[in-house]
């Protein structure tokens, strides 16, 4: 695809994280006719329902951003809910997508695809070569499960269905509820009640030793357009800041930036997940995008959109 004037995109999930962000970038763009539609409007569940909705607004291009998500805690307590409506929301898209005759199609898989104890940093070959991490095991099923039915689609129907799979992502359009919240919404919901509370001390769970890599979401979006003009390969392709830190650094890191001077406490007996999760991002890298925002900066603007959108 040589560039995307005069495209119809639609972005399905365009109210969380990672598809707020791509609205933002797309509305951006000279010549991008947006196609959304809000849950009420469309249960992406419902296969029926998808492919008329795909028949009638026959978009150029699909982005399946919409997903149930969430940290350690969402994933154990709601494992059933994350592999079937990850399954069924991937498997009604891409399938609609091809009866629709879209010709360009992203998904998004998760880093969670790649076994517990993966050589680091993590590169597509390793994929399905061993056990997952068991917290978020049913969720990375349902992503493997969407990496090969789209590949399956451009094998045989000459499909051209790209999957990107992105490390941790934080930024505007996050969720910061304790049950579903990822790690840095999480923490900085934590850390602002304690500021605002005057505690003495925050708990957060595990021994702060787990390294992890974040990305802040709009450089996610940055790399998606520049994707879909310039990949079209089956296999899946990794999109990581290439900044790394310790669960710990980054506690730190988000007190500094909310204001909170107590103490961290560590909470052994809870989960913390792999080990580390570092993904190899050279293939996008070649592509020639980098990231522009630094995970200090990152964490600041935010918490600045945490304190206009949540704060009481």
């Amino acid at each position: 695809m040589a560039d995307l004037n005069h495209r119809k995109v639609y972005i399905a999930g365009h109210t969380g994280l990672v598809g707020s962000a791509l609205v933002r970038r797309f509305s951006r763009l000279e010549g991008i006719e947006l196609v959304t539609a809000a849950r009420a409007e469309l249960d992406l569940t419902d296969g029926k329902a998808v492919e008329s909705f795909l028949q009638k607004a026959r978009p150029d291009i699909v982005i399946v951003a919409a997903g149930r998500v969430g940290g350690i805690l969402a994933n154990s307590l709601y494992p059933a809910e994350f592999v079937y409506e990850n399954l069924m929301i991937q498997a009604n898209l891409i399938h609609g997508s091809w009866k629709a005759g879209v010709g360009r199609l992203l998904n998004f898989g998760s880093s969670c695809m790649y076994p517990r104890e993966s050589r680091q940093p993590m590169s597509p070959d390793q994929l399905l070569s061993g056990q997952l991490e068991p917290t978020s095991e049913p969720y990375a099923i349902a992503k493997l499960a969407g990496l090969s039915l789209g590949s399956s689609y451009n094998r045989q129907y000459g499909a051209n269905y790209i999957t990107a799979i992105p490390c941790n992502l934080y930024g505007p359009g996050d969720a910061f509820e304790p049950t579903y919240s990822h790690v840095i919404a999480a923490l900085i919901l934590k850390f602002h009640k304690a500021r605002i509370e005057g505690a003495s001390s925050v708990e957060v769970w595990g021994d702060g030793r787990a390294r992890r890599e974040f990305l802040y979401v709009d450089d996610l979006a940055e790399a998606c357009e520049l994707l879909l003009l310039s990949y079209d390969r089956s296999e899946p392709i990794n999109i990581g800041s290439g900044q790394f830190s310790t669960v710990g650094e980054l506690a730190q890191a988000i007190a500094a930036a909310v204001g909170y001077e107590g103490e961290i406490r560590w909470d052994r007996s809870r989960p913390a997940g792999a080990p580390e999760k570092l993904l190899d991002s050279s293939a996008v890298k070649a592509l020639g995008w980098s990231p522009r925002t630094d995970l200090c900066a990152g964490l600041k603007q935010a918490y600045a959109w945490f304190l206009v959108k949540h704060a009481s």
